[in-house]
């Protein structure tokens, strides 16, 4: 498009005293010949808004704001389509974070000036990805209360919803029980199971289609265009989707391990389901003496280490059984922690009024004798050990296993096997690979694998942090205890939860836009395939299976899969993969337009690229708590650090950086990266950096990597100080004035 560009410049909270505003206003117009600079004392007041919004009536189209964070006053800033608009952060980052009136300061507003209008002027307006037929229905793959709950929902928002249910009929493991734990006031008092009800009403609603008996035998595509075939003993049926929802919850954790604690040994040691059973055959009226053993495989490190969520309400919820059946029965409950919180503890305190008994310790044996057993426990209250006999069952907790994860082996990608075969030549893959698990529920025909990746217990991969309802798949939402281990209650809000995700997701594909962690982007990679050269590496770091391959290697983007992290720009070798808004030129070009001084000046350089989730949330924290630190920075905001592509540190060498710093989200176990693996891939890739420093005469120190969360924001100064420090050490950068 052609541009007609404004600078708007904010003197207001402390600018215009910090900084020289005549001085930013002469970069745009001098060095950039653009005279339309203007400044106002409060720029996101309705009459600094208005300035700009009367120059786009008169034909802007091209808005630089050197104001403060992009983090703040959004809305204010928003301008519709069709207006390129970036903002500079000269508050936080400058005003509030360096010294006033300083020529340091100045010179590194200045510099983040003309970055941004570097970046403005390569900046196109992307077209929003329109997708050809497209589908607004919902598949729901499983039937249980989270699939019903979740399939309802959407159906109750005016969106179809298609279950795909492998048993018999709806309702799956909450569809066995006598009645569930409290969902509503009083929580105290056990209600029917809602499955029948919740059963009925799907079957009445014409907005949902149900399929028993059948499987998912694939799914193709991506949101708004998921071909789904679904096998039944009627046959292979075809059907589109914009969205999945993957509730096909958890199993019981095979009690046949439990030998320890009588299970196989003594008939009356039974599982919770089993309990469930008795409670609706009636067979409760004659039992008198029930032991529940808590943590049964759960929290312990030869079997589940996680804790199992329902497993303490569940027995709670059974030992109310036991008293309504048999008002004279006798329950007990061993455990090691008892975890029945919130709206749960009406109902701990009721069952304690029953009557039951509750003693905290390890089981130590289990003991039959003419029908009856006796439990023998270190009791941790009293200090020794208590023997409870007399019982007529001993119901073991025993837990859950994500459906992702039971029985299967974890199975190997195409991906894998190639790094599987590049070690045994010597030729070892250093990329992080995704655990994928045969588990036969979604059988996606993504060049990354069947199913959905998984963390270290099964469960799909889903931070509870940053993206509680997400998978590495985008538009396919795992709910309910097939995410993670949660009672009855918790599932139907998942499932209420997933269900919205679903729709959100439809309905930004519909309008050609991203979901989380980029919402609303409307950009999407580009790749110039003249110069692709099929080295498979952005299919294998795509962190969300976005992009597919032909029969001849070629890269086929899927993209309406992508996030926008840019991870398979900063992958390519080639540089073939670009956005309109974002690319490896763009950010090139940003690093060169910085006024780096001689060395005589004795002014060194820093360049960050900092990640926009964490990072600059860190920085921009730093600057709100008036935190100084060193001037010598420029900050290059990247969408993932999983985006860099390791010319820019080539090319801030060559330009003559002192040192360069990647600042970007923690990973491991605990990941803090919105986009997975994108500040992991950094540090592998940032781990080979050295062979071009050396090629250029550079130690390698002068370039690190450094992972940071926005509550590390504190830490902000001594990690730039301590960098700096080592840089003089160093000496300046022997390729500046080249």
């Amino acid at each position: 498009m052609d541009k007609k560009w404004g600078v708007y410049i904010c003197t207001g909270c402390g600018i215009g005293g910090a900084l020289d505003v005549d001085a930013l206003a002469k970069v745009v117009k001098s060095e950039f010949k653009q005279q339309n600079c203007k400044n106002h004392p409060f720029l996101c007041s309705k009459e600094g808004v208005d300035l700009i919004k009367a120059d786009i009536a008169d034909g802007v189209n091209t808005i630089v704001i050197p104001a403060c964070s992009s983090r703040v006053k959004y809305e204010e800033f928003r301008f519709g389509p069709g207006v390129i608009v970036d903002r500079v952060n000269i508050r936080e980052q400058v005003a509030w974070s360096h010294t006033a009136d300083d020529e340091d300061t100045q010179m590194l507003a200045e510099d983040l000036l003309r970055m941004a209008m570097t970046k403005v002027k390569l900046t196109e307006l992307p077209e929003p990805w329109q997708v050809e037929n497209l589908s607004k229905d919902v598949l729901v793959v499983g039937g249980g209360i989270a699939g019903m709950t979740a399939a309802m929902e959407a159906a109750k928002a005016g969106y179809k919803a298609v279950i795909v249910e492998k048993g018999p009929a709806l309702g799956g493991y909450v569809g066995k029980m006598y009645k569930v734990a409290p969902t509503k006031v009083p929580y105290d008092v056990l209600p029917e199971n809602p499955v029948p009800a919740l059963t009925k009403a799907i079957e009445d609603n014409p907005n949902i289609k149900v399929y028993t008996g059948a499987t998912v035998e694939s799914i193709a595509g991506g949101p708004g265009t998921f071909d789904v075939k679904i096998k039944s003993s009627g046959g292979t049926v075809d059907e589109r989707a914009g969205a999945v929802i993957l509730a096909t919850g958890s199993v019981p954790f095979d009690p046949a391990k439990l030998g320890h604690l009588g299970y196989g040994k003594f008939p009356q040691v039974i599982t919770q389901a089993d309990f469930e059973q008795l409670a609706i055959d009636g067979k409760l009226k004659d039992v008198e003496r029930v032991g529940f053993i808590q943590c049964a495989g759960s929290r312990d490190v030869h079997f589940l280490s996680y804790c199992s969520a329902a497993c303490c309400v569940e027995s709670l919820k059974q030992a109310r059984y036991l008293k309504e059946q048999n008002p004279a029965g006798q329950a007990y409950v061993f455990y090691k922690d008892l975890r029945a919180v919130g709206k749960y503890e009406y109902l701990y305190k009721q069952v304690q009024a029953d009557g039951t008994v509750f003693i905290k310790g390890e089981v130590a044996n289990i003991v039959g004798a003419g029908g009856k057993l006796t439990v023998e426990i270190d009791d941790a209250i009293l200090g020794e050990k208590v023997a409870v006999q007399g019982l007529d069952y001993i119901v073991l907790a025993n837990g859950m296993v994500p459906t992702t994860a039971f029985g299967t082996e974890p199975g190997q990608t195409e991906a894998e096997a190639e790094a599987a075969a590049a070690k045994e030549k010597g030729e070892e893959d250093d990329i992080p690979k995704d655990v994928i698990l045969k588990s036969d529920l979604l059988n996606l025909k993504y060049r990354q694998g069947p199913e959905l990746p998984t963390l270290k217990y099964g469960f799909p991969d889903s931070h509870f942090v940053c993206f509680p309802y997400e998978s590495r798949r985008t538009g396919i939402y795992p709910v309910g205890t097939v995410r993670n281990p949660m009672h009855v209650a918790a599932a139907m809000e998942d499932a209420t939860g997933a269900a919205m995700k679903a729709i959100q997701c439809i309905e930004a594909c519909a309008a050609g836009k991203a979901v989380h962690p980029r919402s609303g982007d409307e950009s999407y990679p580009e790749f110039a395939m003249q110069r692709c050269t099929q080295c498979k590496r952005c299919t294998e770091e795509c962190p969300f299976g976005a992009i597919n391959e032909d029969e001849k290697g070629n890269p086929l983007p899927e993209r309406t899969r992508c996030r926008r992290c840019g991870t398979c720009m900063g992958a390519c070798p080639e540089r073939i993969i670009s956005f309109k808004n974002y690319s490896v030129g763009m950010i090139g070009n940003m690093a060169k337009a910085v006024e780096v001084p001689d060395e005589e000046d004795e002014k060194p350089r820093i360049l960050i690229f900092a990640c926009e989730n964490d990072a600059i949330p860190a920085l921009d924290m730093a600057g709100l708590g008036r935190l100084q630190y060193n001037a010598w920075i420029r900050v290059i905001p990247v969408r993932c650090l999983g985006s860099l592509n390791l010319v820019w540190i080539s090319d801030a060498m060559s330009k003559g950086f002192d040192g360069v710093l990647l600042l970007g989200c923690k990973h491991g176990d605990d990941y803090q990266c919105h986009f997975m693996k994108g500040s992991e891939l950094a540090e592998i890739r940032l781990s080979k950096v050295s062979e071009t420093l050396d090629r250029l005469g550079l130690e390698s120190e002068r370039v690190r990597f450094k992972a940071i969360s926005i509550m590390d924001y504190t830490q902000i100064p001594s990690i730039l100080d301590s960098f700096s420090e080592r840089l003089a050490e160093l000496g300046p950068n022997p390729m500046k004035g080249f």
